[in-house]
Formats: structure tokens, C-alpha cells, sequence
């Protein structure tokens, strides 16, 4: 490409959304914003747009795009929109080469599958999307010819040691895991844990409801199937090891037992710039690893009945149908509950579980059945925190 790479920016006030502005800032003569969104925070947004002059921009919530009009927050070449549709519509922006989806939650499902209809390569953040509707995003890039280019850690790692792999010669696709707040917690301890111990993650700056996934592990359940999408392999393909560290983001064992890993500091910068700009590589906005110091990296099985969540992610992966999304609903809802305080820590799983029970697993045949029984996993999990509480 002999012109910038025009880059569009959904998410863009989270903490994924922060690392992909410094990458954009860091490589400016490669990387072009033309369009950003964010759920409320107008201000951050207003200020994205002014510092990039960026040409559209949208905030999913509609009350808070109708105040940052009373302010007249943004500037006058950036057009503003609002809702899902404005979302959709910086997805589907004519002149955007990749878009960027760091929307937490389904939300950004319909703008995702928007752009890939429309060829745009998606640089995939939302773990959510392909949980949800794999089989349907898949198919969708499959038909337009666009590159699904996967900007979490460990999905990125695999990307970059499957190339030059044969499909016939993968054995297992191993994720790795720091354990979470809790990992060095016994269970009983974790039956009484508040919410500001759930938020402090040994590792990584993450936001509330990505930091909580990862204390349940239900964030690598989440990757367990969304990697089985990405690659295509068998539920029984997809293992995960604590790796205490998060220095090796991801391994793949090959069928004569070769491995092979890609390892970097415990910065999103990584796989955001390699997403970016591939297949180029530039030079990092994070410095790399030090070998001139002493680097320990320790691997340990899981202890699935410590994570639940983890067994349940499991079961719904190799259950196939509507039971991923149900899992991912179900999890959404407790996890909310939780941060309301109306739920404690190891309740999480118990309503997941509930939920899957509920439902009846069918392979769904559109989009639409895929969506209502979304829908009904929330209602169930809300009814069963409602029971739980009274």
C-alpha cells in the first residue's frame, strides 16, 4: 500500500482503544485515523477526534452523544453519530482499509459483521463476537475475502506462529493463562472476595469486566472458543496452562511434538501494532524483552474446580449450537451483578451453570436466532440473580 492505512476505531476509550492510540501516534506515517467510537465518554472521544482530526465518530449512547451536541464538544469536520447504526456506519466508512473492534460485549457484533461485508479487514478485540456467532462471522469474511486479524494477546500469538504451519500438522493450540487475581487464592478464601480484590490483576491493565473474567478464567474460556473459530481446529485441539508471567502469550504443539511459542512483555501494544500494520513490521512502541537479565517462565496445570467458569466454557465449546452464547450472556450478567455487589465472586459461575441447564442447545440457522437466544440467556440469569438475592 503506498498510502497510510486508513484505520477505524471502535472502542475507542478503552484500555484497548488507549494502546491502539499509541500505536497510531507511533507510526503516523503508516497509520491513518479516520474514525473512532465510544459508548459514553464523550469527552475522551471529543479529544481523540481533535488530536487526529479524525472524519466520524460515534458514541453508542445516544444520551450522551445529545450532550456532547449541547457542548459542541467536537469539532466541526468530524461528523458525529449515535446508536448501533452509527456504529455501522464507521464500519462501513468507504474509505477505511481495517477497522479495529474493541467494543466489549455483543454490542459490536452487527458492525463487525457490517465490515467485513463490506471487505474491510477487522482487527477482532471483542472476544464476544465469535462466541456468539463464530460459524456466521466466519462464513461472512470467508465470502468477502477479508482478513479477520486477531488483536488479543494470545489469538495474535497464535496468528504469528501458525504461519507457515500447516493446518495437518497442528496437534494443540495451547493458551496460556495468568490465573487472575485469585490464582494463588484457595477456593474457601475466594467464597468471601470483595470486588476491589477481584480488580487487581497481577499483570495486565485491563477494564472492570475483562479484569473479573480473568479472576473466574471465563475470559479463557471465552478464547478457548474463539480461537477454535480463528484456526478452525477441534474443541479437543484447545488446551490452557497458568503461565504466571504472561511473557508466552500462546503455543503451538505441533504433531511431532515440536513447540513453538511468541513471547513479549505484558503490553497490548504488541498485538495491536502487529494487527495494524500487517503484514509489515515496524519498530515497537514498547521496549521488548531483556535477555541481559534473568527471565523465569513457569507453567502449571488448572485446577478446574478453583475455575468453574473455565469447566463451563468447556463443556459449552464442545456442546457446540446456541450454548457458547449462552455461556458468554450468562457470564455477562453475573459479572455485572457481581460489580453491583448483588452476587459474590464463586456465585458468577453458579448462575453460568444455571443458565446453560435452562436452555435447550439447537444449532441455530440465522442471525436473528443467535440474537434471541441471547436475549434469553439474560433473562434467565437475570431471573436466577433475582432468586438468589430476594
Amino acid at each position: 500500500m503506498d498510502r497510510r492505512k486508513r484505520v477505524v476505531l471502535l472502542g475507542a476509550t478503552g484500555s484497548i482503544g488507549e494502546s491502539a492510540l499509541k500505536v497510531i501516534r507511533q507510526h503516523e506515517e503508516q497509520l491513518e485515523l479516520v474514525g473512532a467510537a465510544a459508548n459514553e465518554s464523550w469527552e475522551k472521544l471529543a479529544n481523540i477526534c481533535k488530536e487526529f482530526n479524525c472524519r466520524k465518530a460515534c458514541l453508542h449512547n445516544e444520551n450522551a452523544w445529545k450532550v456532547a451536541d449541547e457542548n459542541g464538544a467536537f469539532p466541526t469536520t468530524t461528523e458525529t453519530l449515535s446508536g448501533t447504526e452509527g456504529l455501522c456506519e464507521l464500519a462501513n466508512m468507504p474509505e477505511a482499509d481495517i477497522v479495529l473492534m474493541a467494543v466489549v460485549g455483543t454490542q459490536g457484533l452487527v458492525p463487525a459483521l457490517d465490515a467485513l461485508k463490506a471487505g474491510k479487514d477487522l482487527a477482532i478485540a471483542s472476544k464476544e463476537i465469535l462466541v456468539l456467532a463464530g460459524n456466521f462471522v466466519m462464513e461472512v469474511a470467508r465470502e468477502s475475502g477479508a482478513r479477520i486479524l486477531p488483536v488479543d494477546s494470545e489469538h495474535n500469538a497464535l496468528f504469528q506462529c501458525l504461519e507457515g504451519v500447516s493446518k495437518d500438522h497442528i496437534e494443540k493450540l495451547i493458551l496460556t493463562a495468568s490465573g487472575g487475581s485469585f490464582r494463588d487464592a484457595s477456593i474457601s478464601e475466594m467464597e468471601n472476595a470483595t470486588i476491589d480484590e477481584a480488580l487487581k490483576h497481577p499483570n495486565w491493565n485491563m477494564g472492570p469486566k475483562v479484569t473479573i473474567d480473568s479472576a473466574t478464567m471465563a475470559n479463557k474460556g471465552l478464547e478457548m472458543i474463539e480461537a477454535r473459530w480463528l484456526f478452525g481446529v477441534e474443541p479437543a485441539q484447545v488446551d490452557v496452562v497458568i503461565h504466571r508471567q504472561s511473557i508466552v502469550h500462546s503455543m503451538v504443539q505441533c504433531c511431532d511434538g515440536s513447540i513453538l511459542a511468541q513471547m513479549s512483555t505484558p503490553h497490548m501494544t504488541f498485538a495491536i501494532q502487529h494487527a495494524l500494520l500487517y503484514p509489515d513490521r515496524k519498530k515497537g512502541v514498547t521496549p521488548s524483552l531483556d535477555f541481559s537479565q534473568a527471565i523465569s517462565l513457569d507453567f502449571e496445570p488448572i485446577d478446574l474446580r478453583k475455575y468453574r467458569c473455565l469447566a463451563l466454557a468447556r463443556s459449552a465449546m464442545e456442546a457446540g449450537g446456541v450454548t457458547p452464547g449462552v455461556f458468554n450472556a450468562a457470564n455477562e450478567i453475573a459479572v455485572e451483578a457481581f460489580i453491583q455487589g448483588r452476587i459474590s465472586f464463586l456465585q458468577i459461575a453458579s448462575v453460568i451453570e444455571k443458565t446453560l441447564e435452562s436452555v435447550d442447545n439447537v444449532e441455530p440457522r440465522s442471525l436473528d436466532a443467535v440474537l434471541e437466544y441471547d436475549l434469553l440467556a439474560r433473562k434467565l440469569a437475570k431471573d436466577f440473580i433475582e432468586k438468589a438475592t430476594a
